[in-house]
């Protein structure tokens, strides 16, 4: 299948930039043999190059190029197919902004080009090379932190002990798991995750229930939550819960019933954090949103979980705006090397930042996924590479430190 692949780097300082020359002319020959094409521009200091060929070709070939330490930051900002040739098979070719004019590489890149101008014109791969030759450096907004200066040191909290067994008469259990601010070094908040009580996860608890009965033993289970929370001694610290949103429409008195659990163990409504996903919420949103306005009047905050994850989207802030936005997991992983995923949260973060919406970046598993977060205007994380969940508990937190 015909691919084309276009990616986006930063020439390492280490690696001066007159050896490009000679690693397209090496290049040059063995993409022939391959039957790809390479289009490689440079401005001095960033790198954007098109791979146009058979797939596994190409993509065996942009497997190669990211390990190559000559470069760094190397993103993948399109993988396209098609039934003809943009290009044609000319193995590579540099084009160096430092030497020739914006106009002038335009025009070169185009007499390569097999399709008409007035297509050309309109595609995307094109666009891609018109934004870069038109302005002098490529914006890597996400870029600010390097992985390989950091490292993880383990800490334990003044809550790390597990309680480690549920609480008499309970028919379910919950785990713990921090939302830290790395930068600030505190932990902001903990979510408590529903297991079952063999430890068995969300989706295993509610299948074993009798399906009338789903919003009110949700809707239950969140006093044992609270009973936890007690029970450990969370102090000033915000405890998030996840709730389906009909379970505040479906079950008399849901809201009065949360407030008075929250009072029972020592908390106040403040410090307590609804989590629903986008999707559930959206598909009731009218009924929803009088108990909205009741969770608010208590004081009690509302958070939209795997922000991303369904079909509503950003459109859903236009019709209300909670305190808190966690991003989609789905979104959050590799986003170091995907275009596409940067340029999403870009736009979450901005549109947040005008709201004053808080965003929690979820399911961190690479600290080069958290400073490329954190260069982005993230500064609130969840995920295994800072704190896995502790059953009935809160365990130890791995926080970055510069390494030595």
């Amino acid at each position: 299948m015909l691919t084309t692949l276009i990616y986006r780097s930063q020439l390492n300082s280490s690696c001066k930039s007159i050896q490009l020359s000679a690693l397209v002319k090496k290049a040059r020959h063995r993409n022939a043999l391959l039957n790809i094409t390479g289009i490689l521009l440079f401005n001095g200091r960033d790198i954007l190059q098109i791979l146009e060929g058979a797939e596994e070709n190409v993509v065996k070939l942009f497997h190669r190029i990211r390990d190559d330490k000559r470069h760094n930051d190397v993103v993948e900002l399109m993988r396209d197919y098609g039934p003809r040739r943009r290009f044609d098979n000319v193995g590579m070719l540099l084009f160096d902004l430092r030497i020739e004019s914006p106009s002038a590489v335009l025009e070169s890149v185009l007499h390569y080009s097999k399709l008409e101008s007035y297509l050309a014109s309109d595609d995307r791969v094109f666009k891609f090379i018109q934004s870069f030759i038109t302005r002098k450096k490529t914006s890597h907004s996400g870029a600010g932190l390097s992985a390989d200066k950091w490292t993880l040191t383990k800490e334990k909290t003044r809550f790390s002990e597990s309680v480690g067994v549920p609480i008499a008469n309970q028919f379910c259990q919950f785990a713990l798991q921090p939302i830290v601010e790395p930068g600030e070094g505190k932990i902001s908040s903990l979510e408590a995750l529903i297991r079952s009580n063999d430890g068995g996860s969300p989706e295993h608890f509610f299948k074993a229930l009798d399906q009338d009965k789903v919003y009110e033993v949700d809707l239950q289970t969140k006093a044992y939550a609270f009973a936890l929370a007690e029970k450990i001694g969370i102090g000033g610290h915000k405890i998030a819960v996840n709730l389906l949103p009909m379970s505040l429409v479906n079950v008399p008195g849901a809201v009065e019933f949360l407030v008075d659990q929250i009072k029972l163990h020592g908390l106040q409504p403040e410090q307590v954090v609804i989590e629903v996903t986008e999707n559930e919420m959206i598909s009731g949103f009218n009924q929803f949103n009088s108990a909205i306005k009741q969770l608010r009047a208590e004081g009690i905050g509302l958070a939209i979980d795997d922000f991303g994850s369904g079909y509503a989207g950003l459109s859903l802030l236009t019709r209300f705006q909670p305190d808190k936005i966690k991003i989609d997991r789905e979104i959050v992983s590799n986003i170091h090397l995907s275009g596409p995923k940067q340029a999403i949260v870009k736009s979450i973060v901005s549109c947040c930042t005008d709201m004053e919406i808080s965003l929690v970046a979820e399911g961190i598993e690479k600290i080069e996924e958290w400073c490329w977060l954190e260069s982005a205007g993230i500064r609130r994380f969840q995920g295994f590479l800072f704190a896995r969940p502790q059953l009935n508990g809160v365990g130890d937190i791995h926080w970055p430190r510069v390494a030595c």
